[in-house]
């Protein structure tokens, strides 16, 4: 008894590889036209920053706290690193918001004193208060993923908006309108 298979089925199992790799290509096709978005969002964007009382993290500048954020201005809490390089890139960007008015504070994560204050001395300081994090336990336990990473805190003190990544020059209209909604 031979086992005969009929052409149509025949035919039909010649294609079929080649529309496997159809499929194939079109996927990884897809992949490279709508790239995956890695940015990890804060789930804490609408709730008050957790309590906090951070050592000064530079000389000549105070130390920071939660109850830093409830003085019914919107301020900015940027954290960062002096081994950072995006760092050093957003600095221009944080320094042209310190001079349009915004209040900006920072987190030193991961930090030394020496090193922090080379990193300001080359960059510019446009914080007005640094608060060291040693542990990252500040970092972690407002949703930071890496640094730099920046907040707009209300003057309440709830996370109004995570801006992943360095500032860049065109961010800062956004920037600036983000801390003026968030003082309405």
């Amino acid at each position: 008894m031979s086992d005969v298979t009929p052409p149509a089925k025949r035919r039909w199992s010649l294609w079929l590889p080649l529309l496997l790799f159809g499929l194939f290509v079109a996927l990884v096709a897809w992949g490279l036209i709508v790239p995956k978005d890695n940015n990890v969002p804060s789930r804490l964007v609408g709730h008050p920053l957790p309590q906090f009382a951070l050592p000064a993290g530079a000389e000549g500048k105070p130390g920071l706290a939660r109850a830093d954020f409830a003085g019914g201005k919107p301020r900015l809490l940027n954290i960062f690193a002096s081994w950072c390089i995006p760092c050093a890139a957003e600095a221009p960007q944080l320094a042209q918001l310190a001079a349009a008015g915004v209040e900006i504070d920072g987190v030193a994560v991961r930090d030394r004193k020496d090193d922090l204050a080379a990193f300001l001395a080359r960059n510019g300081n446009p914080y007005a208060r640094i608060g060291t994090d040693d542990l990252s336990t500040l970092q972690l336990a407002i949703g930071s993923s890496g640094v730099p990473e920046t907040y707009v805190i209300d003057g309440k003190g709830t996370i109004r908006y995570q801006h992943i990544g360095d500032i860049r020059p065109d961010d800062v209209p956004m920037i600036l309108k983000k801390l003026e909604e968030a003082s309405l």
